[in-house]
């Protein structure tokens, strides 16, 4: 090398390490930015079910006629309190007394959190007063909080939680020796706010460790796992604070459960680009003296299996756009900010890092300047080799046995949970509604809403009478001004009246919620007028929603996804058969959930919308790690031909695929610490499918595939023409 190629390169390199320096401080620049909002972003949070509904749903129609009904603008949220005891008024006049001096008393309560009295946060002008049950043995105070100001915030603390939370303690020590409880909308979604409020703190920090564990193990470096996860944890930041700004704006719909998503995504694919880069970096850290043309090749050859990766996982997440219920929807939005940022700080910070740093970082296991493939021997090479030796016998078992798996994703309970059956632990709220259900009719508080002709009401409230479960059908009367005490006269709104059917079940049971279309069927019958909503018709409408969300996002993810891989891979036979692997996968996965999920964890089943949400993870992510390795079989194909070059591309990516897969389901499998079957449902079906991907599907059923196929893999692009 002559002097002047000597000052080239190192001029390349000064102008290398300054633009990495420059990199690494507007990354640090956008940290300081984005720290504020993971504070903040629980505060933009939706979580009401009804919210995500559709206009066109019956549900939400009927909702907007009820509020007319109501003494004040405010939307209500019944908060039912349930005392368990001896307090009969005849048995024990004195204490069913004491319940009800509580109940009259509540409202002049003061929240220590706000400085306010209580009953700033309830409906005005509806009275509080303690009903006895038919056995003596409960009492029951139905305080309607007004939801517009319980979902505010005091200070930076959503109010509902603080509020039900100081009713729960001044129950206990104003009603000493009677068992009591919260329960009701109100109770159940103050106990869904503590359980979303732990996603900042105990998901996040859990999330991080075991990331950290990993990547200490998977580079066996005291130092060198500090530079992805850093990488990541600044990508969370990114998308984190545009979320949190977009939200905040209105523009896209963010609950609890998304944002917990939002977090393990981030972190998990931030980090698998992070592996793949660091990996393909130290390879050609042995080919080159200069650690700048080393990235310089390395970038070069997974910029396009990252883009691909991460552009494939968008499309499928924004394919949700077509969800009938907004919180899919926001899902599109959010999770794809959270892989944009993840792409872009792979490619951006991480390799800027490690340019500053230099070669020491990868201590004790330097990379040194020896024209070495590490990667071609080991167990990945020993894989190769069976694969090499027995590839028909290996596609065959391994798909028959995905084929078993699969054939049980049909026992898979999919029809909807309610809302107790949300928990996995029994929470104040869950246990109210048991003791509920005990001694009154379970659907008391939240009633089935009819809204009828005035001239309609006898024959209404006859035929739904007729209904099984119903307990009772009353009208909504008016109130009387003086004593704010109901009369005996219907209101009547633009010519209509409301009833209130209770029902014998709990009203986000899945047996209230089948009584629904039997409900309009039969009010229909009397007045096609007849709207039908309340809790119990929210619940329907959303798990039908999902349904029609199942059957119309699942083949257009499919579509697009092939699509993709077809144009990344040249290949339409190659995309096929990568997407077909994939789908079997998913089915094994779903069938394995459907074992696990009953006989193992003892759920009564699944979220209706599982499925959907299941299917965009496992194959959007499932696909990425097919799509690196396929990309370096094809490299490897174009200079030792299919065969070989299929060998060879699994064993060099063996190692760096599967740990960024047990990474990645790592993250996911954290989500089953936080208290809800949702989340923990997903997180064992993404961490489970992901790990069948990368352990049997990309390492043994592809590999073994493209083997036996040889050349013809890549139709029909010129590559099939090639030497085996």
């Amino acid at each position: 090398m002559t002097i002047t190629d000597e000052k080239k390169l190192r001029s390349k390199a000064r102008k290398a390490l300054w633009i990495a320096i420059v990199t690494i401080i507007a990354w640090l620049a956008i940290g300081g930015f984005s720290g504020q909002a993971f504070s903040k972003i629980s505060n933009v949070q939706e979580n009401d079910n009804s919210a995500f509904l559709p206009n066109s749903a019956e549900s939400t129609a009927a909702s907007k006629i009820t509020i007319k009904f109501q003494d004040q603008s405010a939307n209500l949220l019944p908060t039912l309190l349930i005392f368990v005891g001896e307090l009969s008024p005849s048995s024990n006049p004195a204490g069913f007394q004491k319940v009800n001096e509580f109940a009259t008393n509540l409202g002049s309560k003061v929240l220590p959190a706000s400085g306010k009295p209580l009953s700033t946060y309830f409906a005005p002008g509806v009275p509080l007063q303690a009903i006895p049950s038919a056995d003596g043995k409960a009492a029951l105070v139905n305080v309607q909080l007004n939801a517009d100001i319980a979902g505010e915030n005091i200070g930076d603390e959503p109010a509902l939680p603080l509020i039900v939370e100081f009713i729960r303690e001044e129950m206990k020590s104003s009603v000493p020796g009677i068992d009591s409880h919260v329960t009701g909308p109100g109770g159940i979604f103050s106990d869904l706010f503590d359980a979303f409020g732990s996603i900042d703190t105990t998901l996040l920090r859990t999330t991080l460790i075991v990331v950290a564990l990993i990547l200490i193990l998977v580079y066996r470096s005291p130092i060198l796992w500090i530079i992805p996860l850093f990488t990541a944890g600044t990508a969370l930041g990114l998308g984190t604070m545009i979320v949190y700004y977009l939200a905040k704006a209105n523009v896209v719909d963010l609950n609890g459960q998304t944002q917990g998503i939002l977090d393990v995504l981030v972190l998990g694919a931030a980090t698998d680009y992070a592996l793949l880069l660091i990996s393909r970096y130290r390879e050609e850290l042995h080919h080159h003296e200069s650690r700048y043309e080393a990235m310089r090749i390395a970038l070069r050859g997974v910029i396009e299996p990252i883009l691909a990766s991460g552009s494939t996982v968008i499309a499928g997440l924004m394919v949700l756009l077509l969800s009938d219920l907004s919180s899919n929807r926001g899902l599109g939005p959010v999770g794809s900010i959270g892989i944009a940022s993840a792409m872009f700080a792979a490619l951006t910070l991480l390799p800027s890092l490690l340019l500053v740093v230099g070669r020491w970082v990868f201590w004790p296991r330097i990379p040194r300047f020896d024209d070495v493939d590490e990667k071609l021997s080991g167990f990945w090479s020993k894989v190769g080799n069976l694969v090499d030796r027995r590839p028909k016998p290996i596609w065959i078992s391994t798909a028959v046995g995905l084929i078993i798996l699969a054939g049980f994703s049909t026992t898979l309970k999919s029809d909807g949970l309610s809302q107790t059956e949300a928990f996995t632990s029994r929470t104040d709220s869950v246990i109210g509604l048991e003791k509920l259900g005990e001694h009154f009719p379970s659907g008391e508080g939240s009633p089935v809403e009819l809204i009828v002709p005035l001239e309609k009401i006898d024959a209404v409230s006859a035929a739904i009478k007729g209904v099984p479960n119903v307990a009772s059908v009353v009208p909504v009367t008016e109130i009387d001004p003086a004593t704010r005490q109901p009369t005996s006269e219907i209101k009547v709104v633009d010519g209509k009246a409301l009833l209130y059917a209770t029902l014998d079940v709990p009203a986000d049971s899945k047996e209230a919620k089948e009584l629904i279309p039997l409900m309009r069927e039969t009010a229909k019958g009397v007045d096609e007028s007849v709207l039908i909503g309340g809790q119990t018709a929210v619940g329907y409408d959303i798990d039908e929603s999902s349904k029609r969300d199942n059957r119309v996002i699942i083949p257009t993810v499919l579509i697009l996804i092939a699509v993709i891989l077809g144009l990344l891979l040249r290949s339409i036979l190659a995309a096929g058969l990568l997407l077909a692997t994939v789908v079997l996968s998913f089915a094994a996965t779903l069938g394995v959930c459907a074992l696990v999920f009953e006989h193992v964890f003892g759920f009564a089943g699944t979220d209706a919308s599982f499925p959907l949400f299941a299917f965009v993870f496992l194959v959007a992510l499932g696909i990425d790690y097919n799509i690196f390795l396929m990309t370096r079989v094809r490299e490897e194909a174009q200079k030792i031909g299919t065969r070989a070059g299929v060998i060879k591309g699994l064993t060099v990516t063996g190692g760096v695929i599967t740990s960024a897969g047990v990474v990645l389901a790592a993250t996911f499998g954290v989500l089953g610490i936080l208290p809800l079957v949702f989340l923990a449902e997903i997180g064992f079906a993404v961490a489970f499918g992901v790990l069948l991907d990368t352990i049997v599907v990309r390492s043994l059923l592809v590999p073994a595939l493209v083997k036996v196929i040889g050349p013809k893999i890549w139709w029909p692009s010129k590559l099939q023409h090639q030497p085996n």
